[in-house]
């Protein structure tokens, strides 16, 4: 009896089978590139997918915001936030479909220019990561520096 079947914590029986699949690896299955995807993890994300047709419709939405994103495709963002809005059965992306309108401009622009502020933001942390590691041992002007020492 103990081979075939297991014990949650208040002791009732469960089947001993597969695991299902953790919510981070099914997120990062859904945020993958379909062609990256090796062969095992498709079939699992395909068995997800046919359990719940919430979220076969979450991952359809997924792939063409994902797609917009990588091709800059700005100007189909109103398209997809009406659709996003629209789903009854998925609050979440309604939530967020609804904040992405809010700044509706500002959004389009970054993903339809092909400037980013990545570099920017990348001295930014280093120079509050270097502000974290000094706090409280040195003065201003050793701080400054040594931000500029590793510009």
């Amino acid at each position: 009896m103990r081979a075939h079947v297991c014990r949650n914590l208040r002791g009732k029986p469960r089947p001993v089978g597969a695991r299902p699949p953790s919510a981070r690896a099914v997120t990062r299955r859904f945020l993958a590139h379909p062609d990256a995807l090796p062969e095992s993890d498709r079939i699992q994300l395909e068995a997800v997918l046919a359990n719940c047709h919430e979220l076969t419709a979450l991952s359809e939405h997924i792939r063409s915001f994902g797609h917009m994103v990588a091709h800059l495709q700005g100007h189909q963002l109103p398209t997809w936030i009406e659709a996003a809005t629209a789903t009854t059965d998925l609050p979440s992306l309604r939530h967020v479909a609804q904040h992405l309108e809010r700044d509706l401009d500002a959004v389009t622009a970054g993903l339809t220019l092909p400037w980013k502020s990545g570099v920017v933001e990348g001295h930014v942390n280093r120079i509050k990561m270097l502000k974290r590691q000094m706090f409280g041992r040195a003065g201003f002007e050793h701080h400054r520096r040594r931000v500029l020492l590793y510009a």
